[in-house]
């Protein structure tokens, strides 16, 4: 009995007495025992070391959380008192640095690791162990806590280049990852958008570079600028500044130096090094631009003279050289591009681009580092010693992982952090998918395609930032908390996505903290989520939140309040109408409200097919987005389109029985900047048998341009049951556009049948 005792709070929530213990991320083994230790103005830091920053780290933030003042000693004689030792431990069969373990009870706290970075992290859970209360005695409840982390890289990546944080905001980035005992964190650098990195060897990178003469404002599909002179950089001794301030919170700094694409800001510095020779301007656009380094002798000693200073700031065995999204417009058109294809016995532009890559990597393992590239770096054949940072899915982390080669997975399905958490039609703009707590905390970092030795390769996984839309530190929390939490389970190694529910108790916890500590955090979680499920002669609208019990719901279009209909199960919705809801508690709205509006036709809630599957990113909902009753929003292409990655799309409709019909709605998408386009064609067929189909329509992309994707056919009634809609995709990418070279993507939204 008293191990299924320990068994249950372990399970669902470790509470003792009022307080509940919600460590993220999940430690390997904790039992709470009966009793309390009592922290108090009397009790003492007792260390083996005792010159190290985790005292005085400790005492500041006990101070902090607290109001509590502790004193430390080598050696306390104190009745209370809390111990870190430095010496090897046991407990774990893996000999790991992060191994830590913590032991409570009513006179004395003792941490044990067997490094000063496990000392730190088992203070992080300390941390969130001590009650944030301002009083005399506080209880902490008696425990045994043993943990180590499972993955060598637990990331965050924050960019800099389209939006300029301060150096103050970046050390606080890095408490935040700290908090949750990540260790790396991957800074990127320079891009089209702004050079912010001080190289003392060409001062015009941030005299030119570090400047764009205004910005997009908008969305993308705005296609609006500003005139406002934006940018910002790092000098080298800001830099030297936060290097040692994430070393000493055991976090390595990726320095991220892009080539050779997103290289504007460089070629705005230094135009000699690209194919044209110029003049160029920083980037004021989002996207992927053409001009990139050319491949010259010249061009390579002015990067191996910027990476020689590059890697005398940073310390880390990993530098980041981008390699993803390179047009190779220029180098087709280049004279000395095509003469060093043809010198190097090159096939074409994609092994031109490995070449660039292979020769970048030999310099850097000449000065005993490492190179890391987005896994564009495949490409023409992959450097020998390179490592894969897999971000187009996971294919190419599998494929890195097969050759030998380490792994860092950070797939857009679940780790950009740039698309939607909640509602998007409640969010602010973000670029695009639909990227919520739960989905982040379902990753697995290691395939299951792979071996048990190929697996090794895969050294963890990291969570990007990209800031087309984030322009302030305020909006940058907001995009980070609270997934950050999910990710680091997940790279911690404790996560279980199959009891999600145990998780998002202990995160909802954490609020608290954040809230005191002044952080500006998502709170899409108490947001009622929707799910449509076919049911006969509609939909069927169905709600969560993370209590059922609250969720308060109108159908006539007004705002819902605390006397609105509770939600008791899924909403029939057979006619045009518009759902809101909110999750409400003691009488007060704790969630934005929703707003759905349905528009009901004969294919809706019918049963739909598809030939070929949307891709992981934009197909949440799978083929039945096609015919729920819900049309997309153009400019928040979150998760009520389906996009196809170089895929047509090719629907079949069956409405049950047959139907008189004359008219069939179809929406798509285009945003050029995004590899978004619109398809090429779209063919419109019926059937009476799913066997003979007749032929009703193709529209021609000119018809889709100029109707600007919202495509209506109207045609004689005809008496059918099924209804084949397919959309050709608009294929590789042409030369002169966003992506060149690369498939296109292809956005589709409700197929209407009246």
């Amino acid at each position: 009995m008293k191990n299924l005792f320990y068994f249950l709070l372990f399970t669902f929530g470790w509470t003792f007495g009022q307080q509940t213990i919600s460590i993220i991320p999940k430690p390997e083994f904790l039992k709470i025992k009966n009793n309390y230790f009592k922290l108090s103005k009397n009790t003492e830091i007792e260390s083996n070391e005792m010159d190290s920053f985790e005292i005085q780290y400790l005492q500041n933030s006990i101070l902090n959380q607290t109001g509590l003042k502790l004193h430390s000693k080598s050696k306390s004689q104190a009745t209370s008192k809390i111990i870190l030792n430095l010496r090897y431990i046991d407990t774990i069969s893996t000999r790991v640095k992060s191994q830590y373990e913590i032991k409570i009870d009513e006179t004395q706290i003792e941490i044990n690791a067997n490094s000063s970075e496990g000392i730190f992290y088992a203070i992080q859970s300390l941390l969130q162990i001590i009650p944030a209360e301002k009083n005399q005695i506080i209880k902490i409840p008696c425990l045994q806590l043993q943990d180590y982390a499972k993955f060598q890289w637990r990331g965050m990546h924050l960019d800099v280049s389209r939006h300029f944080f301060p150096k103050e905001f970046i050390k606080k980035y890095i408490d935040y990852l700290a908090m949750y005992k990540m260790n790396t964190f991957h800074w990127h650098l320079t891009d089209d958008q702004g050079w912010r990195i001080e190289i003392k060897k060409y001062p015009k990178l941030t005299e030119v570079g570090a400047w764009r003469n205004g910005s997009m404002i908008g969305h993308y599909t705005d296609q609006t600028f500003d005139d406002i002179r934006y940018g910002g950089f790092y000098t080298q001794e800001d830099i030297k500044e936060i290097v040692a301030y994430a070393k000493e919170r055991h976090i390595t700094i990726v320095p991220e130096i892009e080539m050779p694409g997103h290289v504007l800001a460089a070629l705005a510095s230094y135009p000699e090094f690209s194919c044209t020779g110029g003049p160029f301007e920083v980037g004021k656009t989002w996207g992927v631009l053409e001009d990139v380094f050319c491949p010259k002798d010249e061009t390579f000693t002015f990067l191996e003279n910027i990476l020689t200073e590059v890697m005398e700031l940073f310390p880390s065995e990993y530098i980041h050289i981008g390699g993803d999204e390179c047009p190779k417009v220029r180098w087709k058109s280049c004279p000395h591009c095509q003469k060093r294809i043809k010198e190097e016995h090159l096939k074409d532009e994609h092994e031109l681009q490995s070449y660039f890559i292979q020769r970048i990597e030999k310099f850097v393992n000449s000065k005993g580092r490492k190179i890391i590239g987005w896994d564009e770096i495949l490409e023409g054949g992959l450097a020998p010693n390179a490592a894969v940072m897999s971000w187009r899915g996971t294919e190419g982390g599998i494929a890195a992982a097969k050759q030998k080669h380490f792994v860092v997975m950070s797939p857009g399905s679940h780790c950009y952090f740039d698309h939607y958490q909640g509602e998007p039609k409640n969010e602010p703009i973000a670029f695009g998918g639909y990227t919520n707590v739960e989905k982040v905390y379902s990753f697995s970092p290691v395939p299951r395609e792979l071996s048990e030795e190929e697996s090794k390769y895969i050294l963890g996984a990291q969570a990007n930032l990209w800031t087309e839309y984030i322009n302030t530190p305020e909006h940058a929390e907001y995009m980070l908390f609270p997934r950050i939490a999910a990710l680091s389970e997940v790279v911690w190694g404790t996560s279980n996505p199959n009891n999600y529910k145990e998780f998002e108790k202990r995160l909802i916890s954490h609020f608290e903290i954040y809230d005191k500590k002044g952080i500006n955090y998502s709170k899409a979680i108490f947001e009622v989520t929707s799910k449509v499920q076919p049911s006969e002669n509609g939909v069927a609208f169905e709600l969560k939140s993370v209590n059922p019990n609250g969720i308060k719901f109108t159908t006539d279009g007004s705002e819902p309040n605390a006397n609105s209909m509770s939600y008791e199960k899924p909403i029939l919705v057979t006619s045009n109408q518009t759902i809101k809801a909110a999750y409400f508690e003691n009488g007060k709205a704790k969630s934005a409200n929703i707003e759905q509006p349905f528009f009901i036709t004969k294919s809706t809630g019918k049963k739909i097919e598809l030939i070929y599957q949307p891709h992981e990113n934009y197909g949440i909902g799978g083929s039945f987005t096609l015919v729920d009753g819900m049309k997309g929003n153009t400019s928040k292409f979150g998760r009520d389109w389906l996009g196809f990655w170089g895929k047509d799309m090719n629907a079949t409709i069956d409405l049950g029985k047959s139907e008189t019909i004359s008219k069939i709605s179809i929406n798509t998408l285009s945003s050029v900047g995004s590899w978004i386009y619109y398809p090429k064609s779209i063919e419109i067929l019926v059937s009476k048998d799913d066997e003979n189909y007749i032929p009703i329509t193709i529209v021609s992309s000119k018809e889709i341009f100029e109707n600007k994707g919202k495509i209506v056919v109207k045609f004689d009634k005809q008496n059918v049951q099924f209804i084949k809609v397919i959309a050709e995709n608009n294929g590789i990418i042409a030369e002169g556009k966003p992506g060149a070279g690369s498939n296109s993507w292809l956005f589709v939204d409700e197929i209407s049948v009246e």
